[in-house]
């Protein structure tokens, strides 16, 4: 009786702190997050699966050896919507390339966490407002 026990407590201690692993993947769900606010008629976001373990198997996105997202390449490809907040949790991102959308609104200011931003590339959309001042803290932005 001992030993069963000893067991479902192991397999409820492994269970419980696997799980984060799997479903906790906070980069995953920024970008599911930016998938659900755009408009996409070419279904070039259709590989954006939220039930995978992380996103560097979705069709345009890039990440390093340590799977964390470095680049989304999402140009040219007839998406409508806004930028989304959530983008700001993509703390190894380099590469934002939105350009030549219908992205309309604000550039939200929690993109001035991407502390590794080297390029934020929104041209031909339809963005509004003034440019967050938070965006000042990149000091590896060459390309806005």
């Amino acid at each position: 009786m001992a030993m069963a026990a000893a067991c479902c407590l192991l397999t409820l201690t492994l269970t419980v702190s696997l799980v984060p692993l799997v479903f906790g993947n906070s980069e995953g769900d920024a970008l599911y997050t930016l998938r659900r606010s755009l408009s996409d008629p070419d279904n070039v976001l259709q590989s954006w699966d939220p039930t995978l373990v992380n996103p560097c198997t979705w069709f345009h996105i890039t990440c390093n050896q340590d799977n964390r997202v470095t680049r989304v390449d999402l140009g040219n490809s007839n998406l409508s919507g806004h930028l989304v907040p959530e983008l700001g949790k993509l703390e190894h991102l380099q590469y934002l390339e939105l350009y030549k959308n219908n992205i309309q609104g604000t550039i939200p200011a929690e993109l001035g966490n991407l502390k590794s931003l080297i390029s934020l590339d929104l041209y031909n959309n339809n963005i509004s407002g003034t440019i967050p001042s938070s965006l000042g803290k990149l000091k590896s932005l060459v390309f806005l």
